[in-house]
């Protein structure tokens, strides 16, 4: 990231004042964003919690708050003291709306959303060896975001991937499945659609109206696609491979897939030996299919098409509803990854028209961003999570930092070199700290936020890593150290302290019980790195709030 000084001044004077410069079409489209659209939203939530007779919704944030959640939320790391300090000095009342714009078209922001959508697709990998294809998914994913890719593109280059997965990023999501037709239809309906037909895998829906028969005609749109193993110059590699030959794969082997079969037989759960119906490819929601015998990259084509398709509400809503849940903290639906018919959603109306509008403007990514951020339900105080009595968005909610946006705040607070942590092939090591440090801190990003919760390891890693207090010294050469040379006075210093960890200045509680304590330790230096090790391991610093 880029410190202050090439985010503030003239950049954002040429983002006003410009328009029709390459490279600038997605600010201008974003400036042009409809003003009444978030308040409209605002409108529809006041309407459908039966006009806040059960409660009143909380104010915005401050200045120093939004700064920190907005940058948390959209580039994965907090603000710079520069930042902080250039933000609280602007007095112009469209300030937060430029915020946006400009962190919307800043690099990391496509990295950080480039990560968030890695551990939806990886967390639900059938094998580890779909770790492989991670550096390929996020170096495509990066791109995407930040050429600001439609989601509805995004979504058919997945469901199309063909190709060598260290190489081709897109191919990451059939490849966390090993190609397995079941696995990835499954994953293909969550993660797009929302909806989790799997579980009609062997029976009826126990919840929903999905059929086994159902379920199996959607497999049928992927029987062809395989993983087949490869080796470049002794190196462990797949690619993706689809196969229209009319010879059938008789292999009962499920656990390796490496070539497809021409057609999907669903299993006869009575005659297990028996090699069951051919299924036409069919899908769910709609009823429209492909015939048997069609090539793959009809198949597959055609699906993504249906999926996608603006007369599919369920696309828009599944994207729609998880920004939503992770930049509000609450989703229309919960969790994230289970609509559907069957579903109750807090807020349709509301939900509806977000949707209809994401959809209305070509599934624009950044335009969804712009639009939450801009909208009170967003910018509201934190509570805490509500109870299934109390009215939903009242108020934000306090998010814990996914791992990625907890190691960067560390390595953007204590100076660790980026090149330290993720370079050259030790990048696509899962011994890499920033990578150790994930396995620790990760979790699912479809989990419920409620249920994600704080487990010893994490602990003992903040307050036990060689590579954290490393840096958390007042020696020479370190962030601490170079602060107490150049801040004499302690005051200062704790305020300076405050500003760079967590965002904002100190109270005055905070001040002087930091001097009490650098007043009892006497020695300076040991003084200010306890105070450092306790602003890093707070709740605050652990949460986007």
């Amino acid at each position: 990231m880029q410190m202050s000084k090439d985010r503030f001044g003239p950049f954002l004077l040429v983002a006003i004042l410009v328009t029709g410069v390459v490279g600038l079409s997605d600010l201008v489209r974003a400036q042009a964003l409809p003003a009444d659209v978030a308040t409209r939203i605002d409108q529809l939530l006041v309407a459908e919690s039966n006009h806040t007779s059960q409660g009143t919704p909380v104010p915005v944030v401050d200045d120093e708050t939004f700064l920190r959640r907005v940058f948390m939320d959209l580039v994965g790391e907090p603000p710079t003291t520069e930042d902080v300090i250039a933000f609280s000095l602007d007095g112009t009342v469209d300030k937060r709306s430029r915020l946006v714009r400009q962190l919307l078209a800043d690099a990391s922001y496509g990295r950080n959303w480039a990560r968030y959508w890695r551990d939806v697709i990886m967390y639900r990998r059938s094998d580890e060896r779909a770790l492989l294809s991670v550096r390929a998914l996020e170096s495509y994913l990066t791109d995407a975001f930040n050429n600001n890719t439609s989601w509805d593109k995004l979504t058919t280059e997945f469901i199309t991937a063909r190709g060598d997965i260290r190489e081709n990023g897109k191919t990451a999501l059939i490849m966390a499945q090993l190609g397995r037709p079941e696995e990835t239809v499954a994953e293909v309906s969550r993660i797009f659609l929302g909806i989790q037909i799997q579980c009609a895998q062997c029976h009826d829906h126990p919840t929903d109206r999905w059929t086994r028969e159902q379920f199996h005609e959607l497999v049928a749109f992927f029987p062809r696609v395989a993983v087949r193993p490869k080796r470049d110059d002794g190196m462990l590699n797949f690619e993706v491979v689809a196969s229209d030959s009319p010879i059938e794969n008789r292999s009962r082997s499920t656990n390796n897939r490496y070539r497809g079969t021409p057609e999907h037989r669903m299993p006869d759960l009575e005659n297990p030996e028996a090699r069951g119906e051919i299924m036409k490819p069919v899908f769910f929601l709609t009823g429209d299919e492909v015939p048997v015998g069609s090539l793959d990259a009809d198949r597959r084509s055609q699906l993504a098409d249906w999926i996608t398709d603006s007369t599919n509400p369920w696309f828009a809503r599944a994207f729609v509803n998880r920004i939503w849940a992770e930049l509000v903290g609450e989703g229309f639906y919960d969790p994230v990854d289970d609509l559907g018919p069957g579903r109750k959603c807090s807020s349709p109306k509301t939900l509806d028209y977000l949707a209809a509008s994401f959809r209305e403007r070509g599934h624009d990514i950044k335009w969804l961003f712009a639009t939450i951020l801009s909208t009170d339900a967003y910018q509201r105080a934190s509570r805490r999570r509500r109870n299934v009595e109390e009215l939903p968005f009242q108020a934000n909610c306090a998010q814990p930092l996914r791992a990625d946006q907890l190691y960067s705040s560390l390595q953007a607070v204590l100076e660790i070199p980026e090149s330290n942590a993720t370079s050259g092939r030790q990048r696509s090591s899962r011994f890499s700290p920033r990578n150790s440090f994930n396995a620790v801190f990760g979790f699912d990003p479809s989990t419920r936020r409620g249920d994600v919760a704080g487990t010893i390891p994490q602990a003992l890693m903040m307050m036990n890593s060689p590579r954290i207090n490393q840096y958390a010294t007042a020696e020479n050469g370190r962030m601490l150290g170079r602060l107490l040379r150049e801040v004499t006075d302690d005051r200062q210093a704790i305020t300076e302290l405050y500003l760079r960890v967590l965002s904002r200045q100190p109270t005055d509680k905070e001040v002087n019980s930091c001097l009490k304590y650098r007043r009892d330790l006497r020695d300076r230096g040991e003084a200010f790195e306890d105070i450092l090790w306790a602003l890093i391991n707070s709740a605050e610093f652990l949460h986007r709030k």
